[in-house]
């Protein structure tokens, strides 16, 4: 699943392509995708015509501000990505009219989403197992969502401090009373989209590995000096994989078509029965609660 470094590095490569661009018109064959309004019919009707006026990030969702006051939702989820180039129909499938990676690469030819734009150019979805979420939103009505509203801080904000870094590892707002002592293993903590937005699999395996932090620690025994080394390292390694531009182990794709450069940094993630680099131990991989910890037991002892 793309995640904060992906999304982030298709925002800023799409701000560049597609401001002040106008939607003439969108396709599908896949409408379940749309998950508001539940017709495709509406939603078309919807966005056509809608200028781009902003494309950011909120935690792992891609947000457009359109014309009118409406804004466009797209949460890419485990195999989605966004691509901007030009296609052609041809006997059912479409195929990029520009030679290189949009046309060559395997993993950018399930196109389920397309909007056409006022230059002739294309902003496209391919979704390998069509897991995407795609919302049209009022604009205020998408601010003062819930879902939205539960979102953690944004690791790499200013107001982001260390300080607020332990209030929110720590401290569990409470419906009623004083907040409680968090409770749970660094690893979940660090991957739960409410407490800290944006990381998942990949970022806190290679985070906690750099910190030499067992996945399975529970935050109540982290030190000050533990957790002034985590805050440290997730924002060093958020901004490092943002400038290689993401993690393409899977099926992310950047909106060029092309591969991200952070897996000549990858140290642990998916890398079982390999060798550590620091120590020559070998790093293993143990189920946590349906997902997968990659770790190396002998810098990271619990």
């Amino acid at each position: 699943m793309p995640e904060l470094p992906e999304v982030e590095t298709i925002i800023r490569d799409l701000q560049k392509k597609i401001i002040g661009r106008k939607i003439k018109n969108v396709w599908t064959d896949f409408p379940k995708m749309i998950k508001k309004p539940k017709s495709f019919k509406d939603f078309k009707k919807g966005v056509k015509n809608k200028k781009i006026q902003r494309v950011w990030r909120r935690a792992k969702n891609i947000i457009f501000e359109l014309s009118n006051n409406y804004s466009l939702l797209i949460h890419q989820k485990m195999t989605g990505h966004l691509l901007f180039g030009k296609w052609k129909a041809k006997n059912g499938k479409w195929i990029s009219s520009v030679p290189g990676p949009l046309q060559s690469d395997p993993m950018n030819r399930f196109l389920h989403l397309i909007f056409f734009l006022d230059n002739g150019q294309q902003l496209a979805l391919s979704d390998l197992r069509k897991f995407a979420k795609v919302e049209l939103w009022k604009t205020k009505e998408l601010e003062n969502d819930e879902e939205m509203k539960k979102l953690g801080p944004e690791p790499l904000e200013k107001d982001f401090t260390l300080e607020k870094f332990k209030e929110v590892l720590r401290m569990k707002k409470a419906d009623r009373g004083e907040p409680r002592q968090r409770r749970g293993k660094i690893k979940q903590v660090l991957m739960d989209q409410t407490i800290i937005a944006g990381i998942g699999n990949i970022y806190s395996d290679e985070i906690l590995w750099r910190a030499k932090i067992h996945p399975f620690k529970d935050i109540s025994k982290l030190s000050n000096q533990e957790l002034k080394k985590i805050y440290k390292i997730t924002r060093g390694l958020l901004l490092l994989a943002i400038k290689l531009g993401g993690e393409s182990i899977s099926d992310y794709r950047r909106p060029s078509g092309e591969k991200g450069y952070y897996d000549k940094e990858r140290k642990v993630y998916r890398k079982e029965g390999e060798k550590c680099p620091i120590c020559g131990g070998i790093i293993r991989r143990v189920k946590m609660d349906g997902r997968s910890a990659h770790f190396c037991p002998n810098c990271q002892r619990l």
